[in-house]
């Protein structure tokens, strides 16, 4: 499920230099694990998942971070065993106080280019709750940007889950095309 938690304030998007984007680490497991409670769309996790996937996804997952170096965002990913040229995308989330500064926007943009060049990467799926507008804004504006389509599929029905749960539509985005230099010296 990938709720994007990005609300629109006055701080346009890529004006706020003031955040990195870099894999996890380990000791960023923590921190995410907070986001996605505080979050209250998110579903939340174990924080035992959060600190293996800082481990084990670190190189197909992305923070943004203060000047800090404090986690304010994540985007959590993985390759598809079954499809190793595609990235799952499996949770996005911005803290609150962070929101609005297109931060959701650069991580993504910074993971599809890391992927893309280190993994060879070329499609990247997420799921989607039909009611979360802001999510599909989102994933639409990244394959507008990235001058690939976006393709709308059932997964998983709401029966499908065994507690109340909206259905989870299937994102797909790409082909990508190979990261160029102007979008690696901005991510």
């Amino acid at each position: 499920m990938t709720p994007v938690l990005q609300s629109a304030t006055s701080t346009p998007p890529d004006l706020d230099s003031r955040h990195e984007y870099r894999p996890p680490t380990v000791d960023d497991g923590v921190r995410l694990w907070e986001m996605a409670r505080d979050s209250e769309v998110l579903d939340v996790n174990s924080s035992y998942s959060y600190l293996l996937w800082c481990r084990d996804f670190a190189a197909t997952s992305v923070v943004a971070v203060d000047g800090g170096d404090r986690p304010v965002g994540f985007v959590t990913g993985y390759l598809r065993p079954d499809a190793p040229h595609t990235v799952f995308v499996w949770q996005v989330a911005v803290d609150a106080a962070h929101r609005g500064r297109g931060l959701a926007r650069g991580m993504l943009d910074s993971l599809v280019d890391r992927v893309v060049s280190e993994h060879g990467v070329t499609t990247l799926e997420t799921t989607v709750s039909p009611d979360n507008a802001a999510s599909i804004a989102t994933f639409t504006s990244l394959a507008r940007r990235r001058g690939t389509g976006i393709v709308r599929s059932d997964l998983f029905a709401a029966g499908s889950f065994p507690d109340a749960h909206q259905p989870e539509d299937l994102y797909t985005v790409g082909p990508f095309a190979a990261p160029t230099t102007d979008s690696q010296e901005t991510s």
